[in-house]
């Protein structure tokens, strides 16, 4: 058996679809991880193995919209080959896939990592892993900011988009259902000029808002911990 990380190729292909179209030096930043709070009380995993963080990072990879699919897909390795840092098998139930719906810039990454890796040229080798840490400058890299993403948790769903519709023109809002709330996923150019001054402080200001910013969002279509979250 294997893992499975598409759980509906329909809602990820429109997923992609939706997402903003590159440019020649942007990317998409795509991680994988094991998630410790996903699988904290199951009582139908014997043994259940111990992920010392919350968040233990399995694979990542960027890529563009053509190869996304597919890139995703080869993640669906044989079960076990993910694992905990104490070797134990990593259950499918503790799998997340998240992606950076800003795109990312190999030109702003190429500059940090020049500088990063001079730093690495005057010292003595520390254990640096070379791979991950221009993987890390490439997710730092925002080439630009299509999207504001506000985090809501332990609110409801519709009385919280009413709220949010007397604040910003709505056709600049895109909302996923994750499993534990949904991502607000601001357009930030679709905003109109009426709403400009006063909607970022007003939405931030409702009930629930946990993170706000240029986050990873869990993948339309793709295992949360067993959920699939989706576009409302």
């Amino acid at each position: 058996m294997n893992y499975r990380i598409i759980l509906d190729e329909k809602v990820l292909s429109n997923f992609i679809e939706w997402l903003p179209e590159l440019e020649k030096d942007e990317c998409y930043y795509i991680v994988l991880l094991g998630r410790n709070k996903y699988i904290r009380n199951l009582k139908d995993i014997s043994n259940v193995p111990n992920i010392k963080s919350d968040k233990q990072q399995l694979a990542r990879f960027v890529c563009n919209k053509k190869s996304m699919r597919n890139r995703i897909k080869q993640l669906e390795c044989e079960i076990g080959e993910y694992y905990t840092r104490d070797h134990d098998p990593m259950p499918q139930e503790a799998l997340a896939l998240y992606i950076t719906v800003n795109p990312r810039s190999y030109t702003k990454a190429t500059k940090d990592a020049i500088k990063m890796l001079a730093d690495y040229l005057t010292e003595k080798y520390n254990g640096y892993r070379l791979d991950q840490d221009v993987l890390s400058c490439v997710q730092k890299a925002c080439s630009r900011k299509v999207f504001l993403d506000l985090d809501f948790d332990n609110v409801d769903l519709e009385s919280t988009l009413a709220q949010v519709s007397l604040f910003i023109n709505m056709d600049a809002v895109s909302t996923i259902k994750t499993r534990g709330g949904f991502h607000l996923l601001i357009e930030l150019l679709k905003i109109k000029s009426e709403f400009k001054k006063f909607w970022y402080q007003k939405i931030n200001s409702l009930p629930g808002v946990d993170v706000r910013g240029d986050n990873l969002i869990p993948v339309p279509g793709c295992t949360q911990g067993m959920f699939m979250p989706y576009f409302v």
